[in-house]
């Protein structure tokens, strides 16, 4: 499974010390959509939510958290638009319509009828954001290492991945 994570960061060809705006804009390019990233209250449900639309992707994410927190929902919900995996019908249809507002009630019931995300696509997209933090903690030169890529170091050292 982390091959395949790193195989999809590979064919992305972002640069090594790439960060999420520019992920964000390389998989809107590949997709050939807009990709909208959007903070919202979730309320009680998941953390982040991606939602594909016919003109956009959208990735809704808690707003109430803390940076480390929201980017790591945001990237693992870029995981899943990367794996390209089935969007989900996870969320209630008023939740869906208190996060777009402006959408018809009709085309949000037929997109929540979909299946849900399997325990193997969490763990992928889960993944993925992790080899993305851990690609860019590397790669950053002395000096400019975030508090979020310091973590994902340690992390990276306990697993017993030798860094540089």
């Amino acid at each position: 499974m982390r091959r395949r994570c790193e195989r999809l960061l590979d064919a992305l060809e972002l640069p090594a010390d790439a960060d999420l705006e520019q992920l964000v804009q390389r998989l809107a390019e590949v997709r050939g959509r807009r990709l909208v990233l959007q903070a919202r209250p979730m309320l009680d449900g998941p953390c982040g939510i991606w939602v594909a639309m016919p003109e956009a992707d959208y990735v809704f994410y808690e707003e109430q958290t803390n940076a480390l927190h929201r980017e790591h929902i945001v990237l693992h919900e870029l995981g899943h638009v990367a794996a390209d995996h089935a969007p989900p019908g996870r969320i209630p249809v008023d939740v869906a319509l208190a996060l777009m507002p402006s959408l018809d009630p009709a085309l949000v019931r037929r997109m929540l009828g979909r299946t849900s995300y399997s325990s193997e696509e969490e763990r992928e997209a889960e993944l993925f954001a992790s080899v993305f933090r851990e690609r860019r903690s590397v790669a950053l030169p002395a000096g400019k290492t975030s508090q979020s890529d310091v973590v994902h170091r340690v992390g990276a050292t306990l697993r017993g991945r030798e860094l540089p």
